[in-house]
């Protein structure tokens, strides 16, 4: 484990060994604060929660963990379009790993694909789970709009060229981000990714061949805790009636709008996102 000190805030860093599997994660602020545990979607490692971000969240009273799912950054990573799990083994994974870190009750954000995952969480773990929020998610019903029709069709990279592979997941930011993309913040991000990742080709590839089961018991209007739900109005992969379907099906969840955001999180959103966030876990 490596232990960091920034002013009064502590961040950690550590692999766990969770469901025969290894996990990498990383927390920040006081133990003893509210415990936030953030999920990101599909592909993505611990890293598109910028560290900044999760040290802005620790400073305002929470306890932040940001990890590499399963074939993400370093943790365990599967043969490429075969990763022999479903997206239930990813909810075990986040309740394994909060026993790992001696958590309880955890308040759940999820991002884009990983919305499923927390669904499960709040069904099938709910004791586990104090809140949940859905970010840029949906509810994959019937009849919601697609993807805007003018976001590029990027293909397949060639895995081989690191440097057409860096430029593919470059330019992927740039069509989800309507308007909000600073090229060189995204180009450092990925080539960390790439940097760290035990298998890229397993990170964009693996998360879109797993099984995708849903929850046993029950889905969105069974859940019981609070329910928050951040959506962009410019998002152009899930449009915003995803967000609002979300709000439809839970009973009293709250959706709050962000203005011109697209479907990633970013930096100019993250006042909001934080404000909206503490707000939400406050003890309950």
């Amino acid at each position: 484990m490596i232990v960091r000190f920034y002013g009064r805030s502590m961040t950690t860093s550590a692999t766990y060994a969770v469901n025969n599997v290894e996990l990498s994660a990383e927390t920040y602020g006081d133990p003893a604060d509210p415990a936030v545990l953030l999920i990101h979607g599909a592909g993505a490692s611990m890293l598109w929660w910028d560290a900044r971000l999760c040290t802005e969240l620790a400073a305002r009273g929470r306890f932040v963990i940001r990890y590499d799912q399963r074939d993400t950054g370093r943790s365990t990573s599967f043969p490429t379009g075969e990763p022999g799990y479903a997206m239930s083994d990813l909810a075990a994974d986040a309740v394994g790993l909060l026993d790992a870190l001696g958590v309880e009750r955890a308040h759940v954000v999820a991002q884009s694909m990983s919305g499923g995952t927390a669904l499960m969480l709040g069904v099938d773990h709910a004791s586990r789970v104090a809140s949940l929020t859905f970010v840029s998610t949906s509810t994959g019903d019937d009849g919601l709009p697609p993807p805007s029709a003018d976001m590029p069709r990027l293909g397949t990279p060639d895995f081989a060229d690191a440097a057409a592979v860096e430029e593919y997941v470059v330019r992927s930011i740039e069509a989800e981000a309507a308007g909000h993309f600073d090229e060189s913040e995204a180009r450092a991000l990925v080539r960390e990714d790439m940097a760290r990742a035990r298998n890229y080709e397993a990170s964009l590839t693996n998360h879109f061949a797993m099984t995708f089961d849903g929850p046993r018991n029950g889905g969105f209007g069974d859940l019981t805790m609070p329910v928050l739900v951040l959506h962009g109005d410019a998002d152009p992969l899930l449009p915003l009636p995803h967000g609002e379907s979300i709000r439809d099906a839970v009973p009293d969840a709250r959706l709050a709008v962000l203005a011109g955001m697209g479907h990633g999180l970013s930096a100019p959103y993250w006042k909001t996102f934080v404000d909206e966030l503490v707000a939400h876990t406050e003890e309950r």
